[in-house]
């Protein structure tokens, strides 16, 4: 008798503790839309600047109980690269060149899977997290092909033409945000992201400045509790 009373007591705890960890855990998918601002680099001979702009972020995060979780997640955004150098040799037959610019268009796209830290403030709705994991970042060019033409002091010109190509490159990620479920399974997500990578390499035209630049993303969406 004592026995069956001990066993039906470690089947109520037992239960509980189950009920409380599918309770206190949490899966959701979101969505975002961000500024990327990004930061130029330079080899000493060629700068690189990309151009600022605007991308969106898609997310599947599971946070388990009670502090800790995981998402994985994938983003797009423009992601065009200036080039520009002083001189051009090969484009210049003489000396005296004027600086060279190049612009290649270019697509960015994202796939992270991060680790997270995150802590529920009770009765208020809110839940703050912090994250950091890597992933993989591809730049794919818009056209095949680059050109660039220079002018010198004594009016003689020249033209270089290459071939452009998908770079990818290693990212590191890391940031933090505040969710705010205002409804039962509907919540606000505001957060900031910094993506740390080499430089993407483009085209041949241009040496590569093979140095490591970031990418802060401010972002606002809106998450679904499953």
């Amino acid at each position: 008798m004592q026995t069956r009373w001990m066993q039906r007591a470690f089947l109520l705890v037992g239960a509980a503790a189950l009920a409380s960890a599918v309770a206190c855990a949490q899966t959701d998918i979101a969505g975002s839309v961000y500024g990327a601002f990004n930061g130029t680099t330079t080899n000493g001979v060629v700068s690189q600047s990309p151009s600022n702009a605007a991308g969106a972020l898609l997310e599947v995060r599971h946070i388990s109980k009670p502090y800790f979780g995981f998402e994985g997640t994938y983003a797009y955004s423009r992601a065009n690269q200036g080039y520009s150098l002083s001189p051009l040799p090969t484009a210049c037959p003489t000396s005296g060149c004027s600086i060279t610019v190049a612009s290649i268009s270019a697509n960015a796209h994202e796939v992270t899977a991060d680790y997270l830290a995150s802590v529920k403030i009770k009765l208020t709705g809110f839940r703050i997290f912090a994250l950091t994991g890597g992933g993989l970042l591809l730049d794919v060019p818009d056209n095949g092909h680059v050109s660039v033409c220079s002018s010198g002091s004594s009016g003689s010109s020249g033209c270089v033409t290459s071939n452009t190509s998908t770079s990818t490159k290693p990212v590191f990620v890391y940031g933090g945000g505040l969710d705010w479920g205002f409804l039962p399974h509907i919540g606000l997500r505001l957060q900031y992201r910094s993506n740390l990578y080499k430089a993407p390499d483009l085209t041949n035209l241009f040496t590569s400045t093979s140095a490591f630049t970031h990418t802060s993303e401010p972002m606002i969406g809106v998450y679904f509790r499953l």
